[in-house]
């Protein structure tokens, strides 16, 4: 049996910080895949590491499902992995990943307005206030680029759309984790619902793709294979263990604040790979962090 819901935990306040330094290193590692593999063949892979890795946990337990579950892990696999591994890789094409991860951090909102349409849930005033502040810390983050103004918010291309839609995923999974998996525990929601789109996956990699022919010919081909490796393993399979423990034990908002404190990792990995830090993204960074304290302070 899970843990019983304890908002401001010693439990969730650790998982939350892992899961910032796990996932805020997600970007640059998708940006050195990309230096070799297409963004389909990054998700792609990505999805069989995770899943490859996890299947001495998932196989013994998949002959345990009743058809209903089987059908709400095989959505759970593709709200909250096999969409999003496909959508970053894309938008990274266009986008900084420091951007990308700023960009992340919109999941809260969209976790707001989805439990509200579909899933009847509402939120506090304190709640409110704190992803506002947190909110107008990523405009700040997105909107003061390179030389400091504030009119680069035009070079937001419409790639982001590809990570707003990431974010649109990963809201409606976490409802769905909360929802429909009450029974079952969260390393088996966790390992069952990557097992579940593993096929899927290997048929795009290996059929769609040329995935194998890279990696005979490409001089750098097995370096990139091995951050999308880290990626799939760490960034995929261990944090979504991770985090479906914190959904299950905290609720989808405070689950979602983990995308306000991405940003902050994936920002200190832009510069130290040559990215330029200036004074407004450290004034972002702070509102975010006010807003994650205010939004959840006893």
């Amino acid at each position: 049996m899970e843990a019983s819901p304890t908002e401001n935990s010693v439990k969730n306040w650790a998982l939350l910080v892992v899961l910032t330094i796990i996932w805020g290193s997600s970007f640059i590692l998708i940006k050195r895949g990309l230096e070799v593999f297409t963004p389909g063949e990054v998700g792609a892979y990505r999805m069989v590491a995770a899943a490859t890795i996890l299947l001495p946990l998932s196989l013994p337990r998949v002959r345990n499902l009743n058809r209903k579950q089987v059908k709400n892990l095989l959505l759970a696999g593709l709200l909250g992995s096999f969409f999003p591994a496909f959508l970053f890789p894309l938008a990274q094409t266009q986008l900084s990943s420091s951007l990308t991860g700023v960009l992340n951090a919109l999941t809260p909102l969209f976790v707001v307005l989805v439990g509200a349409v579909f899933f009847d849930t509402r939120i506090t005033k304190r709640n409110g206030l704190g992803l506002l502040i947190a909110f107008v810390g990523v405009v700040v983050l997105v909107a003061y680029k390179e030389g400091g103004g504030w009119d680069s918010l035009a070079g937001i291309n419409a790639y982001a759309l590809f990570v707003i839609a990431a974010c649109i995923c990963y809201s409606f999974n976490l409802h769905v984790i909360k929802t429909r998996f009450t029974q079952l525990k969260s390393i088996e929601i966790s390992s069952i619902s990557l097992l579940m789109i593993l096929p899927l996956a290997l048929l795009y990699l290996f059929a769609g793709t040329q995935f194998s022919y890279k990696l005979a010919t490409h001089p750098r081909a097995w370096e990139a294979l091995g951050y999308v490796s880290i990626l799939g393993m760490v960034g995929t399979a261990s944090a979504l263990i991770l985090f479906n423990i914190m959904v299950k034990s905290a609720s989808p908002f405070f689950a979602s604040l983990v995308t306000y404190t991405i940003p902050i990792v994936a920002i200190m990995w832009g510069v130290l790979d040559g990215e330029v830090l200036l004074l407004g993204h450290y004034i972002g960074i702070a509102a975010v962090i006010l807003g994650v304290w205010i939004g959840n302070r006893k």
